[in-house]
């Protein structure tokens, strides 16, 4: 899931939710691994990054890139290697060593990200080296793509009457799949957020840091929280904002996503019909059924994007989502859904979906993927659905029977669709999409807990649609002591970027380690949208 306010574009793009339940193969990596113990990875972790100008029309000159290499399987690592793509800001005075940042998804281009936001951490260079990442599989790490089956994938699940039929809908994913793994290569059964938080350590001894510094949002307090887990003498300041589940079920995770979006729609409605500007009239209600009659409508007869391909009331549905998570985004929301109606352009729409399958998408075969940085305009269209779905589904352990998934779809269905009857066919399809396929680690849901780490400091939103604000109290529970609680009573998806206040008490403590009290709050600094953002 997405967020924050337009003036941290950086975040609000990519903080996507762990909620999304998606994928293909599992991480391949025992989750009883002893430390210390093992194959020699001296060479990984000796090595250096040599840092240069990114280059490129709309990269600010002074963000330096550079990559370290990894094993491609930390079991075997003479047997490959991947090469993952760094980009930083350099402190403006003496550095204490750097602080990690991940922008969320699972899917996002922590390169891209920080190239078009940085100006929202430069404070954090007062101190630090920001530096930040593309995940393996992801951007130019390597990146995963389904091809021509990122459009099979939707099809699959697409429609009322092919979920009457579990059995086919099941074959369907399982054929998709195979194409999502023969387009990919090497890397997909080697994603996961197990071996991003070992390939984090590598970077950290590359950094020449002594401890990770970090700071991650959304999907990317997962990674922090399975980082600590795994090197828990290594773990230095650390910051999870938008606080993800470590333990329930896609499932769930799903329902939650859509009941939180549903509640943001009908916020939106609420403030869009006081203007007369607004598509849908000045009747909140009618709104409502107004919204699911254009999104049936599309479903039924989709309309052309310009690049041709259709655009259907599921994309639809996937844009508004995006668009709901930062109350900022809704004057730019409602000018778009004013495009689509009167107009019938879709291009607005299209810009809350960037990597979303109503692009077109170039098919790659296994020998583009050789271990080394992709080129930025080689990256595949669908790129970051395709690596959402491998990695939520590396990350979980329940795979149904055939007959179980049959049993449990229509009771699934219904329960989606009383949770929300815009976005619960739209999440629905999210969690249908790890059926199938092989399990995912269980190390996430069973080893992460009980924290012998110096303390972090985990902030939840109270109105956040994406993680919510429970979330952040039952990890900070499961993680034990070590977490700290900072409770923003805000709105939007996490806090870093919406709250000046949470903002000054991250980088207090990111920078000289004042850590606020365990239950220590920000008071909500913001109202509706103002019509003076127009």
């Amino acid at each position: 899931m997405q967020a924050k306010l337009s003036t941290r574009p950086s975040v609000r793009r990519c903080a996507v939710t762990g909620a999304l339940g998606l994928a293909l193969l599992s991480t391949g990596l025992p989750a009883a691994t002893a430390r210390n113990t093992g194959p020699d990875l001296s060479r990984f972790h000796d090595q250096k990054i040599k840092w240069s100008a990114c280059g490129g029309m709309d990269v600010p000159k002074d963000l330096q890139c550079g990559k370290v290499t990894v094993p491609l399987d930390y079991d075997r690592p003479k047997a490959g290697t991947l090469d993952l793509a760094l980009a930083r800001y350099r402190a403006t005075g003496e550095s204490r060593g750097s602080v990690l940042l991940n922008f969320g998804g699972p899917g996002g281009s922590g390169v891209s990200e920080l190239s078009a936001g940085g100006k929202d951490f430069m404070h954090l260079t007062n101190g630090y080296d920001v530096v930040t990442f593309d995940p393996r599989g992801v951007g130019r790490s390597s990146p995963v793509t389904c091809g021509p089956a990122t459009l099979d994938i939707v099809e699959a699940t697409d429609g009322d009457e092919k979920l009457t039929d579990p059995r086919d809908v099941l074959r369907r994913l399982r054929e998709a799949a195979a194409e999502c793994a023969k387009h990919s290569g090497p890397v997909l059964p080697h994603i996961g957020t197990v071996n991003a938080a070992r390939d984090m350590d590598v970077m950290r001894r590359a950094l020449g840091d002594d401890r990770l510094n970090y700071l991650g949002f959304s999907y990317g307090t997962r990674l922090g929280a399975v980082y600590a887990a795994r090197f828990p003498d290594k773990v230095g300041r650390m910051v999870l904002d938008g606080v993800d589940t470590l333990t329930e079920p896609l499932t769930e995770q799903g329902l939650t996503g859509a009941r939180g979006q549903q509640t943001a729609l009908e916020n939106f409605l609420d403030w869009c019909v006081e203007d007369i500007a607004c598509p849908f009239g000045q009747d909140a209600r009618q709104a409502r059924r107004h919204v699911e009659q254009v999104i049936a409508s599309l479903d039924a007869d989709p309309v052309p994007t310009g690049f041709g391909e259709p655009f259907s009331g599921q994309d639809m549905v996937g844009a508004i989502g995006q668009a709901l998570y930062s109350e900022e985004l809704w004057p730019t929301l409602e000018r778009a859904l004013a495009q689509l109606l009167e107009d019938g352009d879709t291009r607005g729409l299209e810009g809350f979906v960037s990597g979303g399958v109503a692009f077109p998408v170039r098919a790659r075969t296994p020998a583009d993927t050789g271990g080394g940085l992709t080129d930025p305009e080689d990256v595949p269209m669908d790129n970051l659905p395709a690596a959402l779905m491998a990695i939520n589904c590396a990350d979980d352990p329940d795979r149904p029977t055939a007959d179980q998934f049959a049993g449990s779809l229509e009771r699934l269905r219904a329960r989606y669709e009383e949770a929300s009857p815009v976005f619960g066919r739209y999440r629905l399809t999210q969690v249908l999409m790890c059926y199938g396929r092989p399990k995912g680690t269980d190390y996430i849901r069973d080893d992460v807990k009980d924290l012998d780490t110096s303390k972090m400091l985990l902030v939840g939103t109270r109105g956040d649609p994406a993680t919510p604000y429970r979330w952040t109290v039952e990890t900070a529970e499961r993680l034990g002591p070590a977490a700290v609680v900072l409770d923003n009573k805000g709105e939007g998806h996490t806090g870093y970027a919406s709250s000046e206040c949470v903002h000054r008490k991250v980088d207090d403590f990111l920078l000289y380690g004042s850590l606020p009290p365990d239950g220590s709050s920000c008071g909500s600094e913001g109202s509706r949208t103002s019509r003076d953002d127009d």
